[in-house]
């Protein structure tokens, strides 16, 4: 068994791991695909992870955010479309789903009467901006939804249909 980490700054690789319950030697043995020198250099931000790595570390250690994180804070792609979600209470994922596709319900005649023509014109810009503004947090609803259930159907906390 490895030696216990006393590192104050840990990244959400290491934290990650360590919720699991996993050694690096351990973890590289459930990933497979990442070596425990790797993941070493991964945890001390010594090297990035591959998404292929992240993938795996994700099913490994149970933790449907990793994805997410490197997505938001780590793949340039990501950076500019994924929007960053976290690990909430259902009921207030719920509530804020609801609030989310309520709100682009109440746009849904002003977005028709926008792109009938196909095109924004001058006026039409501000009203766009506002529905923009609230399609993002429809995403921002929709991938925390996701993330809390990818995360209780990994940790066992969804019951199966009966």
């Amino acid at each position: 068994m490895g030696k216990r980490s006393v590192k104050e700054n840990k990244n959400i690789y290491q934290t990650s791991r360590e919720n699991a319950g996993l050694s690096r030697e351990a973890a590289e043995a459930a990933l497979g695909v990442v070596s425990a020198d790797r993941i070493e250099r991964i945890e001390r931000d010594r090297t990035m992870p591959h998404p292929d790595e992240v993938l795996a570390m994700e099913k490994g250690y149970k933790n449907p955010e990793l994805s997410n994180y490197y997505c938001t804070h780590e793949c340039p792609i990501g950076m500019k479309y994924v929007p960053k979600a976290n690990l909430k209470p259902l009921p207030q994922l719920t509530v804020e789903l609801l609030s989310a596709l309520n709100a682009m319900a109440a746009e849904k005649d002003r977005l028709i009467d926008i792109s009938v023509d196909g095109r924004v014109n001058g006026f039409e810009r501000e009203r766009f901006d506002g529905i923009l503004k609230k399609l993002n947090t429809l995403d921002i609803a929709i991938s925390g939804m996701r993330i809390w259930i990818e995360h209780a159907m990994s940790s066992g906390k969804m019951d199966e249909a009966e």
